[in-house]
């Protein structure tokens, strides 16, 4: 599945600002971290910390910085760098230190396979592999967070109709089509790992005026309204999921790729400072779905900055003090 056209929800800007900074100036607290507040053990040590420029992996990209400064590290911020390609290549070439990247995006876009790998653990444990025999880049452990496509429908009306999973759906337009309604995003409706390899996939067959394409956006506000259309194309961690009270159809077929986020770095940073992913291995066993959906919704829904985001997530798992 290719990942550099893939959008997700990028941090918003003009409303979220706003209502971001009325919410710190009401708790009149900062999400700003004492460097060393658990120790010095990365005293001495200086990383440049990047992410994408999407809501999701800029918090990603804050709760790095924020664990390793607690830990003495001196970081410089460089989260918010624009689009896949750019980011890597900023890993690459040394001009950042680490981010967390996704398994899916690491095996089709970077390392150029046509054929994702159904398993999770399949697909972490070659793109580990293969990344780090070429390029020299580490992967730490993964998240169980899957950043992927999914379908979405209002959680009253997955209870009514009673649908849990997307064979569910294809039992449903056999008996009651008229329900069966689907918003779906243009570049969805014609790609492999999109719209009609998925209808094959599970033997769906809608009529077109079932199925309408719609922007990105628009999709979570219709398919939260039910008129337009029952179910909605989304990002399985988007934050407006939580929001909008979505419930995700579990995929039982597993047809779409698997996208597990873990922080990758370069292997020579890696060697040096084990402790970075002795740190960040037991944050990412935390990242589950549930939890990326909220924080995401945090920022994107309700206008917190994402480092502060990070930090009350990281304090409430008791990660930080």
């Amino acid at each position: 599945m290719s990942n550099i056209s893939r959008r997700r929800s990028p941090v918003l800007a003009s409303a979220a600002a706003a209502l971001a900074a009325a919410a710190l100036a009401a708790c009149g607290s900062s999400a700003e971290v004492e460097q060393g507040s658990l120790g010095q053990e990365l005293k001495g040590a200086t990383f440049t910390v990047g992410s994408k420029d999407f809501s999701e992996s800029i918090v990603l990209g804050k709760i790095t910085i924020a664990l390793l400064r607690a830990h003495g590290a001196t970081v410089n911020d460089k989260t918010n760098i624009k689009g896949s390609t750019n980011t890597r290549t900023a890993l690459t070439s040394k001009n950042i230190d680490m981010y967390w990247e996704y398994t899916g995006t690491g095996w089709v876009t970077y390392l150029k396979h046509t054929q994702p790998i159904p398993d999770p653990g399949r697909q972490y444990e070659a793109v580990a592999r293969e990344d780090l025999e070429k390029n020299k880049v580490v992967w730490t452990k993964p998240a169980p967070l899957n950043n992927t496509y999914a379908f979405a429908v209002q959680k009253d009306k997955a209870t009514s109709l009673g649908v849990t999973k997307f064979s569910d759906v294809v039992a449903l337009a056999k008996s009651k089509p008229a329900e069966v309604t689907f918003c779906i995003e243009s570049e969805f409706s014609t790609r492999d790992d999109g719209w009609p390899g998925l209808t094959k996939a599970y033997g769906l067959d809608v009529p077109k005026s079932n199925v309408k394409l719609v922007d990105t956006g628009v999709i979570y506000s219709e398919t939260k309204k039910g008129q337009t259309c029952t179910f909605g194309e989304v990002f399985a961690t988007d934050g407006r999921i939580e929001s909008m009270g979505l419930t995700v159809l579990q995929d039982d077929k597993r047809f779409f790729p698997v996208y597990n986020a873990a922080l990758t770095l370069r292997q020579e940073t890696a060697a040096k400072y084990p402790q970075v992913q002795q740190y960040l291995d037991p944050v990412a066993a935390k990242l589950t779905d549930d939890a990326m959906r909220k924080l995401n919704a945090q920022v994107d829904a309700e206008g917190l900055e994402p480092e502060k985001a990070a930090v009350d997530w990281l304090t409430e798992q008791g990660f930080l003090k």
